[in-house]
């Protein structure tokens, strides 16, 4: 007899405690590391063919990470409801060992499964950095504005890297049963265009935290400039697990404990709000998964929104006539990756210039992201639109140039994704439209023919979203 290792969102070895729960639970039989290729989840309108091609070559890595120690990857098809039960009689298990997940998908399939008893099925924490239910107020219920959850967040020990597991040097053997292949990358319409795996993790997380001149201690200042290489880019690792976000909390504290300076503190201490950021939105996705389909502040019910299909298409293709919206979208369509100011730009475009159903925009970036997360995706959109916990006041509406001029002065940004925009010169590489016809032709870009003209004119756009968030709200 033995035990499986059922790998959902946790593809890594190191600090993985599902994965030493099975191995002290296998004890002298053998321990099978199983993933679980669900339809459930692959056709799901909010799969990402790019994330699940970055999710099956971290799923290579990790196989031949086990094939090392003398284990193997068992990879099914099918219903886990269906899949379990056969193997666990297949195999003759004696447990089922898996991380904790707590979107309503999972719960859903994970609350059958534990009802089940030919599956015995014990699940670990691991997906959050404090479990949810550990971060609470004192009547235990939870918090639904970030600044308090965070402090009590902090309130508990310190992450340190002697609290992380190592990865295992040794594993029980894996059974030699039949599975099917992981599909390759190129079966999926376009392959992951950033590196992954545990390995590729690993090396990241220790260029942004490690050593003096970290990029973490200038991170308060460089995490709005998408125009430069100042964030970790760790998300898409953390969303599928190729590195703990336990492990990610380590480093962040290592890092403020080895700090110099305040500037050197804000920065490391900014990027620890981030990942405690990520556990919030984890939590209220648990205690409120109407979230994921509707507002969490009811009074947004009744928005008219305009929802023109034409311009959610000019949205998704980066043609808005506003370089920095449209550098942005590229960017998302091109590589499966947006950065976070540009996400809220484009988020406060789509909803309160255009008048579109944060709903469209949510899973539009859960079909492109590499790093989409039904918890964090759904909490960044709700908090654009004005609808969600601890979101930004409705009549908070960005201008889509004064983004561009501030967080990409010099254009850098929007000449790498908009390059029918790169002769166009500083003082108005955000506002193309105000070069004469002459200008136009000398740089080389006709507005109407080479990029589209405005599809709003902003200041109009905001008045009409203020007004019908006015009308939702009764007027006030």
């Amino acid at each position: 007899m033995g035990v499986i290792w059922w790998i959902r969102r946790d593809v890594r070895m190191g600090d993985n405690r599902a994965l030493e729960a099975a191995r002290q639970a296998a004890g002298d039989g053998f321990l099978q590391p199983l993933f679980i290729l669900d339809p459930g989840l692959l056709n799901s309108p909010y799969h990402s063919p790019r994330r699940a091609a970055f999710l099956f070559a971290g799923l290579r890595e990790l196989d031949a990470r086990l094939q090392a120690l003398g284990s193997r990857l068992l990879v099914r098809r099918g219903n886990p409801g269906d899949v379990l039960p056969a193997l666990c009689v297949e195999a003759n298990a004696s447990a089922v060992l898996a991380e904790r997940d707590y979107s309503p998908y999972a719960r859903r399939r994970d609350t059958a499964l534990l009802a089940d008893a030919r599956v015995p099925l014990t699940l670990v924490e691991g997906a959050a950095i404090r479990p949810v239910e550990s971060v609470s107020k004192k009547d235990g219920s939870p918090y639904v504005v970030f600044t308090p959850y965070s402090r009590r967040w902090r309130e508990q020990p310190r992450i340190t890297p002697a609290d992380l597991l190592p990865p295992p040097t040794s594993l029980p053997p894996a059974l030699e049963l039949a599975g099917v292949p992981l599909p390759f990358p190129d079966d999926q319409p376009e392959n992951a265009p950033i590196r992954p795996g545990e390995a590729e993790a690993d090396a990241r997380l220790r260029a942004f935290t490690a050593g003096p001149d970290a990029p973490i201690y200038a991170y308060a200042t460089a995490r709005d400039r998408p125009d430069l290489d100042g964030t970790s880019q760790l998300s898409p690792y953390l969303r599928l697990g190729m590195v703990s976000s336990r492990t990610a909390a380590a480093a962040a504290y290592l890092a403020l404990e080895n700090t110099s300076t305040q500037a050197q503190r804000e920065g490391a201490a900014t990027w620890l709000s981030e990942l405690i950021w990520r556990d919030f939105y984890m939590t209220i996705l648990y205690h409120f998964p109407r979230v994921r389909s509707r507002n969490f502040r009811h009074e947004y019910d009744d928005v008219a929104w305009r929802n023109d299909p034409d311009d959610f298409v000019a949205w998704c293709a980066g043609r808005t006539g506003y370089p920095f919206i449209d550098a942005a979208m590229r960017q998302l369509k091109a590589s499966g990756w947006m950065h976070n100011r540009a996400r809220m730009a484009v988020a406060s475009f789509l909803v309160k210039d255009l008048l579109i159903d944060w709903r469209w925009g949510e899973r539009w970036f859960m079909q492109q992201l590499i790093d989409g997360d039904p918890a964090a995706n759904n909490g960044g959109w709700q908090w654009s639109a004005g609808t969600g916990t601890d979101a930004a006041p409705y009549f908070r509406i960005f201008n889509p140039v004064s983004q561009g001029e501030k967080h990409d002065p010099d254009g850098a940004y929007v000449r790498r994704w908009v390059p029918e925009l790169s002769n166009v010169p500083d003082k108005v590489i955000h506002t193309p439209w105000k070069l004469s016809e002459a200008e136009q032709k000398h740089v080389g870009c006709i507005l109407g023919r080479d990029y589209p003209l405005r599809m709003v004119d902003h200041k109009a756009a905001r008045e009409r979203t203020l007004d019908a968030y006015r009308a939702a709200r009764g007027g006030k």
